[in-house]
């Protein structure tokens, strides 16, 4: 089925298939055979590429855009590979130049917006808005937990520097929403280490209560580690642990809970305090808000 194939990518036009001589029928037989997946009218996807849904949809529809058109905003994260958190994906969003002008289509979301070269780039063989374009975009159309999420992990990967964002955010000038992007950019820290850490972040900043250090240790008097923590207030004897991370589950189980026990005994005779949230418990603020300030008063620093 691959010799079909673009050589750019692993999505087939219904148009590139006609124009090799084949036909509409055999088209609609190669996805019965499941040989083909049908992602969108008029656009195919090899099913060995073993591409997620919202990445197959993306580049179904970039053969499909007019020239000039660079995938922007949350499809350009979902080629990045970042996390979106409550991001609307249903439609491919595309960036023009002026004087370009529409307001898209049901599949097609659009965006003029002055783009420089140099903050664009090629993923798959599709015109993509750089990482830090992207993040930018990003931390100025959608809401602010949504954004940190995906700025956390776009720094955590290594090849972003803040920089690089207040670069791209001054380059951009007054436009509307560099306010609220300027401030994910403060707020944006590549130590977080998941989506519900990001998430922990910016709940606990919304609450009020004080920021936290991030990837805290804890050592013995030897200087070896007990533990290395999701959340620390060093000045509280405080340390905060995420759960979402790790899931007891199958025969390790009880081994599992059992060695965490022990982790969490050790942390204690290190005098700090723990206080422990899950993913459910993100919903409910003041649960998370009384657990944080319940270990302060463990610890002797109430809030």
């Amino acid at each position: 089925m691959t010799d079909w194939l673009p050589p750019g990518g692993p999505v087939l036009r219904r148009r590139d298939a006609l124009a090799a001589e084949l036909s509409d029928a055999e088209l609609a037989s190669l996805v019965r055979r499941g040989q083909l997946t049908r992602v969108r009218r008029g656009a195919y996807l090899d099913p060995v590429a073993e591409l997620a849904g919202q990445r197959a949809l993306v580049l179904a529809t970039a053969p499909a855009l007019r020239d000039g058109s660079v995938v922007s905003h949350a499809s350009a994260a979902i080629l990045h590979g970042l996390p979106l958190w409550r991001v609307d994906t249903t439609r491919v969003h595309v960036t023009r130049r002026p004087p370009a002008a529409g307001s898209g289509s049901a599949h097609v979301h659009l965006h003029v917006a002055r783009l420089p070269d140099d903050e664009t780039t090629a993923i798959d063989g599709v015109p993509t808005t750089t990482l830090a374009r992207t993040v930018v975009d990003l931390a100025r159309s959608v809401p602010h937990e949504s954004a940190v999420i995906a700025a956390d992990a776009a720094l955590a990967g290594g090849s972003l520097r803040r920089e690089d964002l207040l670069a791209c955010l001054s380059r951009m000038g007054p436009v509307p929403g560099s306010r609220r992007a300027a401030r994910v950019v403060a707020f944006a820290d590549g130590r977080s280490a998941s989506v519900g850490e990001s998430r922990s972040r910016v709940l606990i900043a919304r609450l009020g209560l004080p920021a936290p250090d991030l990837q805290v240790q804890i050592v013995r008097p030897d200087r070896s580690l007990v533990a290395r923590c999701d959340f620390g207030w060093r000045e509280r004897n405080t340390v905060g642990e995420f759960d979402g991370r790790v899931k007891y589950r199958g025969a390790d189980a009880a081994d599992a809970v059992y060695r965490e026990k022990l982790r969490e005994d050790e942390i204690r005779d290190s005098r700090w305090e723990v206080a422990r949230w899950s993913w459910a418990d993100l919903a409910t603020p003041a649960v998370v808000a009384r657990r944080i300030t319940r270990a302060f008063a463990r610890a002797g620093r109430p809030w």
